[in-house]
């Protein structure tokens, strides 16, 4: 597949679950992509499909003017971005597009960094899981200097909706959070209400039917239960390590602001014993195994 004419060439480092679907919708829309992430097999997959390899991710910052980060961490994010042989010191690179979840304080610290090499830093975390990824139906949440987004929003919609929330790096990630918090919340009150009605004889099905018919309707009765849980594939694709990890900075963020966060917090400690309970690395709807057990139920 060929680089359409007029379409730019863009860097993306870090294509694992979410960024290699991501990066591949770009090459299927026309764009030149190059690619860089310590997971070769990756790397080839995407390199089969018309994209060209880099050996660092400075090597990628040196060759293009917009670069899509995707990064698992906070610590990674933080060398990718302005660590040595990062972003920061890419010869070519102007715009950092960074897909992360990693956190205001953090976003902000980079955003400082690459500002003073002027590059400047489009806060832009995604929403709707690998699945989205795949089908182009993410929600991206945008903030970032308004000529720098506007540059990037073509970019954007070949993946997904863009939603600009704000002008400064570190007000999407807020965004980001809160978002997750209110799905991994919805989550696990559900799966407490699964729980009970199994146990108390009433019908699985009919019991999403309901819940989806009333007021109790919500991500995880219209989407997740019917699709992982009632099947019990546990599937969906975001591990249990990625919710604490999320759910943790939104929490730290929120109380940060003077917001209490009574429900939050609880919410944060059940993902928290799941994850402790050796379920790091379980899918986020394999919960539902957690309050059986704690419920007395294999």
């Amino acid at each position: 597949m060929g680089q359409e004419q007029g379409k730019p060439t863009v860097g993306f480092v870090g294509v694992g679950t979410m960024g290699r679907p991501m990066a591949r919708r770009l090459l299927e829309a026309g764009y030149g992509v190059v690619v860089f992430d310590l997971n070769t097999e990756a790397v080839a997959e995407l390199v089969a499909l018309g994209a060209r390899a880099a050996g660092s991710v400075k090597a990628v910052a040196d060759e293009v003017r917009i670069v899509f980060t995707s990064m698992p961490t906070v610590a990674v994010f933080k060398q990718v971005g302005m660590g040595a042989g990062g972003v920061v010191e890419g010869g070519a690179v102007k715009i950092m597009v960074d897909l992360s979840t990693v956190g205001s304080t953090a976003t902000q610290e980079v955003a400082a960094a690459l500002l003073a090499r002027g590059i400047q830093v489009v806060d832009a975390p995604i929403s709707g899981g690998a699945a989205g990824a795949k089908a182009g139906t993410l929600a991206v949440m945008v903030a970032g200097q308004p000529e720098a987004v506007a540059e990037v929003l073509p970019l954007f919609q070949v993946f997904g909706k863009p939603f600009v929330v704000g002008e400064k790096p570190g007000q999407a990630q807020l965004m980001k959070l809160l978002n997750n918090m209110l799905s991994s919340t919805a989550f696990a009150v559900t799966a407490e209400a699964f729980v009970a009605g199994m146990r108390g004889g009433l019908d699985p099905e009919v019991m999403m039917s309901v819940f989806n018919a009333g007021s109790g309707r919500n991500n995880a009765t219209a989407d997740k239960f019917p699709k992982y849980v009632l099947g019990r594939s546990f599937d969906f694709g975001f591990p249990i390590s990625s919710v604490c990890k999320d759910i943790g900075l939104a929490v730290d963020e929120c109380q940060k602001l003077g917001v209490p966060m009574w429900v939050g917090g609880q919410s944060r400690q059940l993902w928290q014993s799941a994850y402790l309970q050796n379920g790091a690395s379980m899918d986020m709807t394999a919960l539902v195994k957690f309050v059986e057990q704690w419920s007395g139920k294999a």
